[in-house]
């Protein structure tokens, strides 16, 4: 590695893509968890298992995107800011992945978990805890709460997760050439 490459990969801005992408992918992905407990908390659609689910990977994003940007600010290796890079981009395709599967049970192309789709069965008045029960709001993975444009939540965590991806992938692809 050349002096001028070692420089590129302890510089902000564009000539540091790892610490650009790396960056730009933790603060969507805070950004959108940051919307997903809007929607939860003030505007109480509640979210459905898989949406808890589909949380995961912006879990991760949002610290290990932090320390891969700190770790590319402060001239880590390039093998490094690659591999956290590329995790950043799996989990981010992974989680598109997800969202398709949800968006597409709640279009109704395949059957989606049983223990957020399909029936629900009545156990009647069987006891107190059965009342309690009733009383229990299930969040169905089969009913979509919100659209926009005709898009669901689970149709939008496929767009963000892609973006996402897409930005790390460049990240990857930019800093291999560095």
């Amino acid at each position: 590695m050349t002096l001028a490459t070692a420089d590129s990969l302890s510089t902000p801005g564009a000539n540091n893509p790892a610490l650009t992408s790396a960056a730009a992918v933790a603060l969507i992905a805070a950004a959108t968890l940051a919307a997903a407990w809007f929607f939860q908390l003030v505007l109480e659609i509640l979210p459905c298992p898989l949406c808890l689910e589909q949380r995961y990977a912006y879990y991760l994003a949002v610290p290990l995107g932090a320390v891969v940007a700190f770790a590319a600010a402060k001239g880590a290796p390039r093998p490094v800011l690659l591999a956290g890079l590329a995790i950043l981009a799996l989990a981010a395709l992974a989680n598109a992945a997800l969202g398709t599967y949800h968006a597409g049970v709640e279009w109704g192309f395949w059957p989606g978990p049983t223990d957020c789709s399909g029936p629900i069965v009545d156990f009647g008045k069987a006891g107190s805890l059965l009342d309690q029960l009733d009383k229990v709001k299930v969040v169905r993975c089969d009913e979509v709460q919100w659209r926009f444009l005709g898009i669901s939540l689970a149709g939008y965590n496929v767009l963000i997760s892609l973006v996402m991806a897409a930005i790390a992938g460049w990240g990857v692809a930019k800093t291999a050439r560095v």
